[in-house]
């Protein structure tokens, strides 16, 4: 994406959060009555019959609201921008995104980017200032469930079979749905009994409710349905609670407020969930809200000048934990790197690279000249350019040496790169190559997923053909309101019409020298997503580049014909500390800490966990020395240390219970009625919510939710073993003369250590078997 222009500024992860909240149109409702409703509820013919004509014509002229498939929605909320580079900076201002929802789409066909790709800019076959905003198509209703059968139960079941044959592909089997799956469809056969099957109930939702005591699960179906339904919240939430409480499952119905319901459910339903976890074991948690639905990740994207900072990290970690977290909702994800090798500041690094190669030669360099890289890390370039060409490219002008030497120096910057990622679990599935838009060349040796022969001038391609569309045009931009001038030029340039779009001014496409600025390249960059078949986006940048976030959303938006929807996510900057006072600039980089020697310092684990226990939208404030603590204050150490304790227990037992049958049969065979204590149904209850998490936070592109949940998990089975002391003993983990007891709490054991690895796994964090 955008580059920038100082040595301190390298471009860090960009990655967009589009907020997916993806929900499924249910099927149509049957209108059949169970036996014995109360009369509260009953709709008697002769009640209808006496509807005034008006009503009836209101309700009819009603517009009938589509189910959101998928609605991508970038949530407003203030974040600093700091400046200068996308993985972090120094000054700090505020910046709001505004929301923004996308359309619903067709679901896209999954299918594997090819190694084979090409990048092409057809033309538009209808010139258009603005792209046509086309109406969703109604989804397709589905039969209404047979009346002679449960009507709850129905729904569960066709959810459950629409839920496996989503996931068959995507997970190689077909997982059972999870409790909040289940609950929600029972919510929504309720809500469609009494509104009949023509009712939009795509908006409601069943989550937990804020206060434990409200009970087990809450939903808001009178709050979204009141308007369509003509009635007020409450006196519909009194209907559908009704309905509800015929529910095997349910145990109580509340409503609250001005019409929220709260569920309790029953006593046999927590065996029931604790089994779930135990019988799907690894697949526990993943879902099918992704539908497959094929969605793109670009993150880290730092320039090739220098090794990573602590700053490109933060940006790395949190774009892959995103990726692997919609990859576990079921989406088709690609992991994707930029590499930004053209401009002028990879023609900065051949000149510092070239400065090394003289020194290797033996001339004294002096000072490195202000303006270019002073960085130790490129000593090894000018010592390999010598080796590889003794004295030949003194003998050049610049204009031959320095396209050599740039190549080997971004090469070697890329492997460098490349190589700091893999020691934090961090693969990208794309690398793509920023100079091949313009030259129509692969720099990049290692990167044998893009084709060698490319179109030269991609960028000049899509100029040309946002012009045929009549997106560009030729001519003056007005002075700036802010009155900075810097970057202001009076003079007739090439414009892109990025207003017609959103943007809040027409930007520029070409410098005044005729080469393009960073916008251009970047608007073909993402046309090439878009011909690769991504109508989702979602570019992690630094919080720097807020001010970027609106004409490349423009730009999207132009070259896809509104097909396509760009979210960006910025991630705030990194404060390295240790004790608390700020960390010294590093020898080997120059003017930061490399990511590589935090790495080194405190281990990959503590590194990523902790830069996913913020938000990333907050300055972290990362401390070289408590992150290694082993305390409850430091979350990945608690975190890690409830698996391991987990584990412990197994080990204890086969030395001190040898008789007892402990493998996964036994354990799913375990009689879980006989965890009734309210701390063992509150770690069930925790399970339980795991799934519904990852879907949340997937639909909201927030991995932080994950790491805060792990760490309640943890806090909660710590708890429960503390209170297992000699007070009492009975709630022990491990009671020798009760195997059946111990067997029952062996596989609630069974289930944390289950849901904290899995959960690990998506943040990219070991989850080890001891503590040493």
């Amino acid at each position: 994406m955008a580059k920038v222009k100082k040595q301190s500024a390298k471009r860090s992860a960009k990655a967009r959060t589009k907020n997916q909240s993806k929900t499924k149109a249910g099927p149509k409702r049957s209108q059949a009555r169970t036996k014995g409703k109360s009369k509260s509820t009953a709709v008697k013919k002769s009640t209808a019959a006496k509807k005034s004509a008006a009503a009836k014509k209101k309700k009819a002229a009603a517009p009938r609201k589509l189910p959101a498939t998928p609605i991508k929605k970038l949530a407003k909320k203030t974040v600093k921008k700091s400046a200068p580079s996308r993985g972090g900076a120094k000054k700090t201002v505020k910046k709001t995104l505004k929301s923004r929802t996308r359309k619903p789409a067709a679901p896209v066909t999954k299918a594997p980017v090819a190694a084979t790709t090409t990048v092409s800019v057809a033309p538009a076959a209808k010139p258009a200032r603005k792209p046509a905003k086309k109406p969703a198509d109604k989804p397709a209703a589905t039969a209404a469930a047979p009346a002679p059968q449960s009507f709850l139960s129905s729904v569960v079941e066709t959810v459950r079979a629409a839920a496996a044959a989503v996931l068959a592909p995507v997970l190689g089997s077909a997982p059972q749905t999870h409790l909040f799956a289940e609950m929600l469809a029972r919510v929504r056969g309720a809500a469609g009994a009494v509104l009949g099957p023509d009712a939009d109930l795509s908006r409601i939702v069943v989550e937990p409710p804020r206060d434990a005591s409200h009970g087990d699960m809450a939903t808001n179906a009178a709050m979204v349905l009141a308007k369509e339904a003509g009635k007020n919240p409450r006196e519909l939430a009194t209907a559908i609670a009704e309905k509800l409480r015929d529910d095997s499952q349910i145990e109580k119905v509340d409503i609250a407020g001005p019409g929220f319901i709260n569920l309790t459910l029953t006593a046999d339903v927590w065996p029931k969930a604790l089994r779930a976890v135990l019988e799907q074991g690894k697949t526990y948690g993943k879902g099918a809200v992704g539908a497959g639905h094929k969605v793109n990740v670009e993150y880290v994207s730092a320039n090739p000048t220098g090794p990573l900072h602590v700053g490109h990290g933060r940006g790395a970690v949190f774009g892959d934990a995103l990726a692997s977290l919609l990859a576990a909702a079921g989406y088709d994800v690609t992991r994707e790197y930029y590499i930004n090798d053209a401009g002028a500041q990879v023609d900065v690094l051949a000149r510092s690279a070239f400065l090394r190669y003289r020194e290797a030669l033996g001339e004294d360099i002096g000072e490195i000249p202000e303006g270019l890289y002073p960085g130790d890390y490129l000593k090894e370039c000018g010592q390999e350019l010598a080796t590889d060409y003794g004295d030949k490219l003194k003998a050049m002008p610049e204009s031959e040496w320095l396209p050599i030497v740039r190549r080997r120096a971004t090469d070697m910057m890329m492997a460098e790169i490349r190589n700091d990622l893999a020691r934090l679990r961090i693969v990208p599935d794309v690398f793509f190559s920023e100079r091949s838009l313009i030259e129509g060349e692969e720099p990049d040796p290692f990167a044998t997923d893009l084709p060698v022969a490319r179109p030269a001038d991609v960028v000049a391609q899509t100029i040309d053909a946002l012009r045929e569309q009549g997106n560009v045009y030729e001519g003056r931009l007005p002075p700036p309101k802010s009155g900075n001038l810097e970057d202001w030029e009076d003079r007739e340039q090439t414009l892109f019409r990025s207003t017609d779009f959103g943007d809040d001014v027409d930007r520029p496409l070409l410098k005044s020298d005729g080469s393009y600025t960073y916008f251009a390249t970047d608007i073909a960059y993402h046309k090439s997503k878009v011909d690769r078949g991504f109508a989702d986006m979602i570019d992690v940048w630094g919080a720097d580049h807020g001010g970027y976030v609106k004409r490349m959303q423009a730009a999207v938006k132009a070259v896809s014909g509104g097909k396509a929807v760009l979210d960006v996510k910025l991630v705030q900057l990194v404060r390295l500390l240790r004790n608390g006072e700020p960390v010294k600039m590093s020898k080997r980089a120059g003017d930061y800490i490399t990511l590589r020697e935090v790495v080194d310092e405190v281990g990959k684990d503590a590194v990523r966990f902790d830069m996913l226990y913020r938000k990333n939208d907050a300055v972290l404030d990362f401390d070289l020395a408590k992150v290694i603590e082993q305390s409850r204050e430091n979350p990945v150490f608690y975190v890690q240390y409830g698996h391991a304790r987990g584990r412990s227990i197994f080990r204890t037992v086969a030395a001190d219970m040898p008789q007892l049958q402990t493998d996964a049969a036994a354990l799913r065979s375990a009689d879980l009625t006989r965890l009734t204590d309210a701390g063992e149904l509150s770690i069930i209850r925790k399970l339980a919510l795991f799934p519904r998490m990852i879907e949340a936070a997937a639909q909201a592109h927030e991995p932080h939710r994950v790491a805060f949940y792990l760490y309640e998990l943890a806090s909660e089975f710590h708890a429960q073993w503390s209170r297992g002391g000699k007070e009492s003993p009975h709630l022990r983990f491990i009671i020798q003369d009760d195997p059946q007891t111990t067997l029952a709490r062996l596989a609630l054991v069974q289930g944390i250590v289950t849901v904290l690895a899995s959960g690990l796994d998506l943040l990219g964090v070991e989850a080890p078997d001891e503590m040493r």
